[in-house]
């Protein structure tokens, strides 16, 4: 090894543990000062403030029934656009990319007049509905189901397979790890969402954990020991579950076409 390549090696590893310390010091920082002045304390006090087991369980409810609707319908999707072909499927899935450039606060308001009519304001529907298509996941697995080898449908025909069947049996079990990386992508996106249940909900027991962790944030702003504990339980399921799946990103990563 050179002189060259070793001082290279050396300074993308350094440049990338910066770049890990910049971004770590933030938790780091929201950890201990969640444990001055009342050490664990703070957390039991954080959770009686405000009705976070609600909070907890509406955000449970939203996030699973929310992902298990995009698993379903971007699966569905994907397998239309990697393996049907048919007139203008080219010109719809860059209509469906396209989507991705518009912000939310563009459609927030006619979302609401039509969620208004509809008597969704402040319901489960209002909160999950909506989000059960996401373009990025259809893109995603599209991208992976492209990669299957056209020979392997031809087989599952021959054997008497039907097309949803193919798409059950042979194609959604050589694509877990990029499932896995849908999974994870949506449980966080609904996990974190605020600006929408914001909006469309008005009574207390319609709020998700977001929203909720807001209004403590207004009752106990001066109390940074209690606001950075609500903050610590509230983020640490989703710092478990990424733990857990950091292998299956990389790997859905490197398999979906991505790179190229």
């Amino acid at each position: 090894m050179t002189a060259a390549t070793v001082t290279r090696t050396v300074s993308r590893h350094a440049l990338l543990l910066l770049g890990a310390v910049v971004m770590i010091l933030p938790f780091i920082w929201m950890l201990t000062t969640s444990m001055e002045q009342g050490g664990f304390r703070n957390y039991a006090e954080a959770w009686k403030e405000v009705p976070f087991g609600r909070y907890f369980l509406n955000t449970l409810l939203v996030t699973f029934l929310t992902v298990l609707g995009v698993v379903v319908t971007s699966s569905l999707a994907a397998y239309a656009f990697a393996t049907m072909r048919f007139r203008g499927s080219g010109f719809l899935f860059m209509l469906f990319l396209s989507t991705m450039m518009v912000p939310q606060p563009v459609y927030l308001v006619p979302s609401y007049i039509i969620l208004s009519k509809l008597h969704w304001i402040d319901t489960f529907a209002a909160l999950i509905i909506p989000w059960t298509a996401n373009v990025f996941s259809i893109f995603l697995l599209q991208q992976h189901f492209k990669t299957i080898p056209r020979s392997l449908y031809e087989a599952a025909l021959l054997d008497g397979c039907s097309t949803f069947g193919y798409l059950w049996r042979v194609v959604l079990p050589l694509s877990r790890s990029v499932l896995v990386t849908v999974i994870l992508f949506d449980v966080i996106s609904s996990w974190n969402s605020f600006m929408w249940p914001l909006v469309v909900t008005n009574s207390e027991s319609m709020r998700v954990l977001q929203v909720g962790l807001s209004y403590f944030n207004q009752e106990a702003a001066s109390n940074f020991p209690l606001l950075m504990a609500a903050s610590t339980f509230c983020t640490l399921p989703l710092l478990v579950l990424f733990v857990l799946a950091q292998r299956q990103i990389v790997s859905s990563y490197s398999r979906s076409g991505l790179k190229d």
